[in-house]
């Protein structure tokens, strides 16, 4: 269903679980799955929000699978010989 374009109707930023963000009216109750994000406005102002601090477009489980990836694909890290101690 969509809802009429208004640019003075209240808005709601919303969040899911993989930190996904979403404009929402405040008119609907918010979806299963979703919580509050803390802004709320004109539909420019919330998007003006998402747009500065949704940086990474990629699913929190994305992100940490990643992260993890490029973990293991580090390589041990020697220690440098010139930290060393002469005995």
């Amino acid at each position: 269903m969509v809802w009429e374009e208004d640019s003075e109707a209240a808005y709601s930023v919303i969040i899911n679980c993989e930190e996904q963000y979403s404009l929402w009216p405040n008119w609907k109750a918010v979806p299963y799955g979703w919580r509050m994000a803390g802004n709320a406005g004109t539909k420019a102002e919330c998007v003006a929000y998402i747009n500065e601090v949704w940086t990474d477009m990629r699913p929190l489980s994305l992100r940490r699978q990643m992260d993890e990836e490029a973990r293991a694909q580090e390589p041990a890290h020697e220690l440098d010989p010139s930290n060393r101690k002469s005995s």
